[in-house]
């Protein structure tokens, strides 16, 4: 499945849930008047139909208004936020953030006039919420209401640098979202090949590492040597927030190719002694930045463990996605990493394939038909991979975001993989190699603290 086919399964995925929504809230009826129906036929909120939309909001946060009255407005505002244009719901949320910010003015006079005692920490606390956080939780009180409110932060991710306006409230958003998704109200599941047809469509559109062609390829990655784990919330529960993907192995594996070979034979899961985390997969665009990784890791351990308890060893097979990236921004520093030796090397390969004499040059010819210069490439691409991931840092943590995601979490840098992922994507992204992130048991928590703490890296590379 190409990367067009799986945003396109995801806009399918996501106009199914807009439909769902507009079912949903059909028994909540919309009020009639020449106002509604104008700003109904006005996708785009233009002219006075943002004045209509500023009054129903008021009217959303009107106190002396019944909950049943302020629970109906914001239903009707809900629903047309769903029918309106890109450009009208870049207006929406802009009337949103900007009309209804806090009151700075009151904000300051209120700091100003505080006093170290319960009543006025109260009254200081409670300026410091805007008035869009009111209409934020009305929407959440909706049915799949939580779900309305994923999507929506999604839209507003990709407009909130427009203004401080936008980008609070985007704050805002995310600080509920991640309230309401915390970890203690996320269920694990096995996912199978016997789980609804429904979910498993989800997979498919859903897999973001490594793109699943198919029924029959899914099937293998559901096989009885394979595992697919998922957290669930309860107000969303036929949505995955996150899943991972799991081959049962003997010792590490170093190649995509085997684990995804729809024809390769079942291992006896008897004899396996390590468990593979190939994928891991967020589904929901708008919950970016809410980390369910680290939590979902430690989960399926447990799970694993429960059902295959002769494992020893658990590793991940991954990407180092901002390599190439890296080497590209920086060709004079990757050159005298590189010994004098393999500079003159790379000179000679270089004026054969009559290109620029870089590696990331190199990486990104015709190589991988070609033994010998795949073979004068391991070496030097490992080389200067491995100094990327362990020395080169944001602020302490590794520059590599796969790379932070699974040293944060206790992993140890374990072993580099050359023509591990021999796809276009794996070649662009890093010249074929894949790592090896070992979960040690016994080591998870002092991995963990000496990298948040001391930006120390665990590695046996």
């Amino acid at each position: 499945m190409s990367m067009q086919q799986t945003r396109s399964s995801e806009g399918s995925l996501f106009n199914r849930s807009i439909s769902r929504l507009k079912e949903l809230w059909q028994s909540f009826p919309l009020t009639s008047g020449d106002e509604t129906t104008q700003y109904l036929a006005n996708q785009d909120l233009d002219g006075s139909s943002i004045d209509v939309l500023r009054g129903e909001m008021h009217f959303c946060l009107n106190k002396s208004v019944g909950e049943m009255a302020t629970r109906k407005q914001a239903v009707q505002i809900a629903r047309q936020y769903l029918e309106l244009t890109e450009l009208g719901k870049e207006r929406f949320l802009t009337l949103l953030a900007e009309d209804f910010d806090l009151d700075y003015v009151y904000v300051k006079a209120t700091i100003d006039q505080w006093k170290p005692d319960p009543d006025s920490t109260n009254k200081l606390r409670q300026v410091l919420e805007s008035p869009r956080l009111t209409l934020l939780r009305q929407f959440n009180e909706l049915p799949d209401g939580i779900k309305f409110l994923v999507n929506m932060r999604a839209d507003l991710l990709a407009i909130k640098d427009k203004s401080p306006a936008l980008k609070g409230m985007q704050q805002e958003l995310k600080q509920l979202l991640h309230a309401w998704f915390d970890l203690g109200f996320l269920q694990l599941e096995k996912i199978t090949w016997d789980s609804p047809t429904s979910l498993l469509e989800k997979l498919i559109a859903y897999e973001a590492v490594h793109a699943i062609n198919g029924w029959s390829d899914l099937k293998n990655r559901l096989s009885s040597d394979r595992c697919c784990y998922a957290f669930f919330h309860p107000q969303m529960p036929d949505e995955p927030l996150i899943f991972i993907e799991v081959a049962l192995t003997q010792g590490l594996a170093g190649e995509m190719a085997p684990l995804l070979d729809v024809d390769a034979p079942l291992l006896d899961t008897d004899t396996a002694d390590t468990a593979i985390f190939y994928s891991i997969s967020n589904t929901q665009r708008g919950l970016a930045g809410i980390s369910f990784g680290n939590f979902l890791i430690k989960n399926v351990v447990g799970q694993l463990l429960q059902q295959f308890p002769h494992l020893t060893q658990f590793s991940t097979l991954s990407p180092i996605p901002g390599f190439t990236k890296w080497l590209t921004a920086n060709p004079d520093k990757a050159l005298e990493l590189l010994t004098e030796e393999q500079r003159q090397q790379l000179k000679v390969h270089a004026e054969e394939q009559g290109i620029t004499p870089n590696l990331g040059a190199m990486l990104a010819a015709d190589w991988a038909d070609n033994p010998a210069l795949s073979d004068w490439l391991e070496k030097p691409t490992k080389q200067l991979i491995g100094h990327y991931l362990i020395q080169e840092k944001r602020g302490q943590g590794a520059l590599d975001p796969v790379a932070n995601f699974h040293l944060s979490n206790g992993s140890t840098a374990a072993r580099l993989n050359w023509r591990a992922n021999l796809s276009k994507r794996g070649i662009k992204e890093s010249g074929s190699v894949m790592i090896n992130y070992v979960y040690a048991l016994d080591k998870i928590e002092d991995n963990c603290v000496a990298y948040v703490e001391q930006g120390e890296i665990a590695n046996d590379l």
